[in-house]
């Protein structure tokens, strides 16, 4: 378990097209570790491997954020595909840990069906 760094904009591997996972294993597990403890150490609320160095479709979202009770642990996403989304949307402030401190209003649909592993 590791607490990994986070790339800061305007860092170009931001920038890097992830690729899809395709190994399912111990690295794997390995990363959604890291990542979550990251995610935490940083009082995240969501963390996607690019922002960790890592080109892979793969993020993971804080558990009550994502809908779960108090105490859900994170919700991983990997190769995710967005099947649907609400005509119904909602503005709120939004931030992101690669631009630290930096909040602004993001209009986002109220549901989105996602498929993933």
């Amino acid at each position: 378990m590791a607490i990994r760094s986070i790339l800061r904009y305007p860092d170009p591997r931001l920038r890097e097209k992830s690729q899809d996972v395709t190994t399912f294993g111990d690295d794997l597990r390995q990363l959604v570790t890291d990542m979550s403890e990251t995610m935490y150490a940083a009082n995240g609320a969501g963390l996607a491997a690019i922002q960790v160095g890592v080109p892979v479709r793969l993020f993971i979202v804080d558990g009550p954020v994502a809908g779960g009770a108090d105490d859900a642990p994170p919700k991983v996403f990997i190769n995710p595909e967005i099947v649907s989304l609400s005509d119904e949307a909602q503005t709120g402030d939004e931030g992101c840990l690669s631009f630290p401190g930096i909040y602004v209003p993001v209009k986002r649909g109220m549901r989105a069906r996602v498929r993933a592993f």
